[in-house]
């Protein structure tokens, strides 16, 4: 059984938020990243693989507090809120407090596919959580986005987090090459 889950994979999609995507600082390459993403719903769908959108919420009062228009996931992703599960957190980590990894455990799901933002936040948290709870982790290496910084471009950011990220914590995978 355990070699089943260790192949059943489930798409994991971080804060794909108005707030966030839509907000006074534009994501790196955020159409790309977008396009992407609903490429791998598309993918993920005609698999019959699990998709979790995880939406970051912000304390009472907050722009992303729950329920807010800023909250919401982007109108132009193609997630179902009929099928697809969504997650609220409130911390970096898509685990943290959300009940996420007993969800995996009780879909037998044994490989995460991991896309969103913010790359050096909540998908780096994320990523480097996944496989000290047991599941395989693919980042989609174009799929994932921040916005620029002082100290770093938005480009650098992502990359940095591709290479560092691949291998120890996650095998990174291009949009083209990941299989559910």
């Amino acid at each position: 059984m355990q070699a089943d889950n260790a192949q059943r994979s489930a798409l994991l999609i971080i804060d794909m938020q108005v707030g966030l995507f839509h907000g006074p600082d534009q994501p790196w390459e955020g159409q790309r990243v977008l396009e992407n993403i609903n490429q791998l719903i598309g993918l993920a769908r005609q698999a019959g693989a699990p998709i979790f959108a995880v939406r970051h919420t912000g304390p009472e009062g907050s722009p992303i507090a729950a329920g807010s228009a800023l909250w919401q996931l982007v109108p132009e992703l193609q997630v179902d809120p009929a099928v697809d599960r969504l997650v609220d957190k409130t911390r970096p980590s898509c685990f943290f407090n959300t009940g996420l990894a007993e969800q995996l455990d009780d879909a037998g799901i044994g490989r995460l596919v991991i896309v969103g933002m913010k790359t050096q936040y909540c998908v780096d948290s994320t990523s480097r959580l996944t496989r000290d709870l047991g599941f395989e982790a693919v980042l989609v290496g174009d799929a994932h986005t921040c916005m620029e910084t002082p100290g770093l471009s938005a480009r650098a950011i992502v990359e940095h987090h591709n290479a560092t990220l691949n291998g120890a914590f996650v095998q990174v995978l291009s949009t083209a090459d990941v299989r559910f």
